[in-house]
């Protein structure tokens, strides 16, 4: 059964970090149910380096997986235990916070240094664009180890069909996976995909997964009888094993599906938790010094 849309979410503008100003897609309460697993979604995206040189300086997290997605610029990150990188456009941050871990992301606009790098001379000197991502852990991996994956973008497969492309980052899509392997607990589907004037894509979901589209450029039709939808939305649907997607003058959006977890959340900023007193635990480990129950985060 094609799934048709049950519904559009439109984002509000806000600031986050130390002033970064950003595109605020879901994150609240008001939305978990509606979009279980994710919690939350950002697009941040400017010319003007004064909107996100600030940055996103050390913060904790704890109870979830967030993934910074680069469209456009740089970004550089660090954790607590030392660890330092750089992403760049199409490059991907995959971390598993787990049972707490501090970081940083901090962006920064291109310079003449990566055109080696990047294997390219077209560079855009002051735009930084991307998005990131909240994903909950269920109750059981709340407190697991850290994980840091940096997925780069030659490790991200390109699917060409008949109209269009596919990065697939995690999931898959026409027999080819993503480099990303969250687990089953949510299994998360995260697609960059390209529809070109005229073309239609279509993709098979799981029935009972939540699934839903952002829309980064360009209008599309998210199911037969849906009118055209535009940048900046979010689209929801209803249950269905088949999506169906068509756009007239050609369209990008990123493509989430995962499997919904349905268990409480208690919310207190970058920390998810189940109760009350896992927040409280959370706020004493902080005053302590004490949220970093593992001093080595596992790479992968």
């Amino acid at each position: 059964m094609i799934r048709q849309i049950s519904g559009v979410i439109q984002g509000r503008y806000t600031k986050d970090g130390a002033g970064v100003k950003l595109y605020r897609v879901f994150g609240s309460m008001n939305t978990v149910e509606l979009t279980d697993p994710f919690l939350l979604l950002d697009y941040f995206g400017s010319k003007n380096i004064e909107d996100y040189i600030m940055g996103f300086p050390w913060h904790p997290h704890r109870g979830i997986e967030t993934v910074t997605y680069l469209l456009e610029g740089k970004v550089e990150h660090q954790d607590s235990e030392g660890n330092k990188g750089v992403i760049y456009p199409g490059d991907t941050q995959w971390m598993t916070a787990g049972s707490g871990i501090f970081h940083q992301e901090m962006p920064k606009p291109l310079s003449p240094d990566d055109k080696g790098i990047l294997q390219s001379n077209i560079l855009n000197n002051t735009s930084n664009r991307g998005l990131q991502l909240w994903i909950n852990l269920p109750s059981h991996k709340k407190m697991t180890v850290p994980i840091y994956r940096d997925v780069k973008r030659n490790h991200v497969p390109n699917v060409k069909f008949d109209y269009g492309e596919v990065k697939v980052i995690a999931g898959e899509f026409d027999g080819v996976e993503g480099p990303v392997k969250a687990g089953k607990d949510v299994d998360p589907t995260y697609l960059d995909v390209i529809i070109y004037p005229g073309g239609e894509f279509s993709y098979k979901v799981k029935s009972v997964y939540n699934i839903m589209a952002y829309v980064l450029e360009g209008k599309a039709r998210f199911s037969p009888r849906s009118p055209q939808i535009g940048e900046g939305n979010l689209v929801l649907y209803e249950e269905g094993d088949e999506i169906r997607i068509r756009s007239e003058s050609g369209a990008r959006f990123i493509l989430l599906s995962g499997k919904p977890l349905r268990e409480p959340i208690v919310w207190y900023g970058p920390i998810v938790m189940n109760t009350e007193e896992q927040i409280l635990e959370a706020l004493s480990d902080l005053r302590k010094g004490t949220f970093v129950r593992h001093k080595t985060p596992i790479f992968e």
